[in-house]
């Protein structure tokens, strides 16, 4: 009986051992893909017309969140892109915008603006950049860590701060694109202290000159392109030298006009620049070819650039998505042949989503509309001026939000919690302002779901200002009342994402549980078997692994 049992036990082990389990190994090369400003919709709204190799196979190979949100306001590009590779929100990590205004130094600074650090790659001032004003690691800061500063971390984007703050602290470079009369891929001394020799090549050979050579027009007959509304109407803007922001836009001629190598940025060939340079990128850098993993982020800036100019719902954003299909396609297909179909894994999100425009929505009888700038300036120093006799008490108002003159709300004797209580209660009597709150009231009450909450994560008390307000859905500021849109809120059009993994450890399927853009950090870091970020707040999405 013993020697049954004993025989029983042999062949149950071999059995295991003839069957390991799929793909065991950690991935060679983990690909970080972000799109400026996609909504989730997108991926269904034009899913008829996308190839089978593009998003349509990363839908059917790999795992899709169709719940995904940011849990933060506001919804920038800085603060999504630190946000995804931090697993955190503004409140730990420190990006609280893309400018902000900085009450220490007194004047609106820029996310990555670093005058320590010179450009490299010419001799303009694009370079002068690093990711030092993000307070805590990203997953790959953790990968080098974990692999004792072995495998290497790229970034890649047109957008400087779409390479710099996804690569991390720790990255052996970030590269974006230098436009106006530069046309040339560039870096910052934070990385290097000259180019390597594969992307002096790559600047070279002149490819921007190729892409600016040809009129932007539709990838299909336009008139196929039925989930958009007319070509010709009054919510876009045209681009300058152009009389309406119809197609063809006549690339080679409206470049001389709108900063020559700078337009590349605008349309949709942008993004096959991007896929171009990160391709170069893979094969100069040897990636996912050694025995530690490396990460490369890539960031499609154009899809912003195009969305800001033509809205949501035009022919020009349904094009660039046609065609940006059709760019992911020839890189995955880079991928499988370069690393290797198993050894690499992939995630794909975006940064922030948008609302459609504003008039478009007034036009068809939606809620929608836009604030001015200068009158709520004025609105707001009535109210200073009514209740504490000064029209001096407000240092400056941006990105909704109100900083206070400390210095001279203490020289009249005044209490910074009494004004700002004041102003927060006045202020939502201006037309399109939803909800006003103190900094004092975010630092002592804990607001757990609603638009507060996201709030409240996006609040941090050393940076953000002493009044913060939300606008009524659908509402911009007048900047964009001329054509256009934008995103920055809390509500469900800027915060809903596609998010989706892909390729080695990950398995096919779909989920509709609610999940949030600081959980893509945890989720790779447990894939890659590594510390999560320090400032991490996120979970692991557990249901996405094999």
């Amino acid at each position: 009986m013993k020697k049954i049992a004993f025989l029983l036990v042999i062949i149950f082990l071999a059995g295991c051992s003839a069957n390991p389990s799929k793909k065991t190994q950690k991935p060679k090369l983990v690909v970080g893909v972000v799109i400026d400003q996609m909504r989730y919709d997108y991926l269904v709204r034009f899913q008829n017309r996308y190839g089978n190799d593009g998003f349509k196979r990363l839908l059917r190979e790999g795992f899709s969140l169709e719940n995904a949100h940011y849990n933060y306001i506001p919804t920038y590009t800085a603060v999504g892109h630190t946000s995804i590779y931090t697993g955190a929100t503004p409140t730990n990590h420190g990006i609280i915008s893309n400018h902000w205004y900085d009450k220490f130094l007194k004047k609106t600074i820029y996310c990555v603006d670093d005058e320590n650090f010179n450009t490299i790659g010419n001799d303009g001032d694009g370079g002068k950049k690093s990711p030092y004003r993000m307070l805590t690691t990203t997953m790959t800061d953790q990968l080098k860590l974990a692999q004792n500063m072995n495998g290497k971390t790229i970034g890649v984007a047109i957008k400087d701060r779409s390479a710099i703050l996804p690569a991390g602290h720790t990255a052996n470079a970030a590269y974006w694109f230098d436009g106006g009369e530069k046309g040339q891929w560039i870096s910052s001394s934070f990385y290097m202290n000259e180019l390597p020799n594969w992307v002096k090549n790559f600047n070279d050979s002149k490819k921007a000159d190729e892409y600016l050579s040809k009129p932007w027009g539709t990838l299909y007959d336009i008139n196929t392109y039925t989930q958009s509304i007319a070509d010709d109407n009054n919510f876009e803007e045209p681009f300058k030298g152009q009389e309406r922001p119809v197609f063809p836009h006549d690339i080679p001629t409206l470049r001389k006009s709108n900063n020559n190598y700078s337009i590349l940025k605008g349309i949709p060939a942008g993004n096959s620049f991007t896929s171009d340079f990160a391709k170069a990128a893979i094969i100069g850098e040897n990636l996912g070819k050694t025995d530690y993993t490396d990460f490369i982020a890539i960031s499609f800036s154009s899809t912003d650039y195009v969305g800001h100019q033509f809205g949501v719902a035009s022919k020009e954003i349904e094009d660039t998505y046609l065609r940006l299909d059709k760019d992911l396609a020839d890189l995955f297909s880079f991928l499988d042949s370069q690393v290797g179909k198993d050894n690499y894994t992939l995630f794909l999100t975006a940064d922030h989503a948008a609302v459609q425009v504003p008039a478009y929505l007034k036009s068809v009888k939606i809620p929608a509309n836009y604030i001015s700038n200068k009158k709520f300036t004025d609105y707001v120093n009535g109210i200073t001026k009514k209740y504490f006799n000064s029209e001096e008490l407000v240092e400056n108002i941006s990105n909704f939000q109100i900083f206070l003159n400390k210095e001279k709300i203490e020289a009249l004797n005044l209490d910074v919690n009494t004004v700002a209580e004041k102003i927060s209660e006045e202020v939502v009597n201006y037309d399109n302002i939803y909800k006003s709150v103190t900094a004092k009231t975010l630092q002592t009450t804990t607001f757990t779901s609603g638009i507060l909450n996201s709030l409240q994560n996006g609040y941090n008390q050393k940076f953000s200002g002493d009044i913060l307000l939300i606008p009524n859905p659908s509402t911009l500021t007048t900047y964009y009342k001329n054509g256009g849109t934008s995103h920055g809120s809390g509500y469900s059009y800027d915060t809903h994402i596609p998010m989706i993994f892909f390729g080695n450890g990950i398995k096919q399927g779909t989920s509709k549980k609610k999940y949030e853009i600081v959980d893509i950090a945890p989720t790779i870091s447990n894939l890659l078997k590594i510390e999560f970020p320090n400032g991490c707040t996120g979970k692991i999405i557990e249901e996405v692994f094999e």
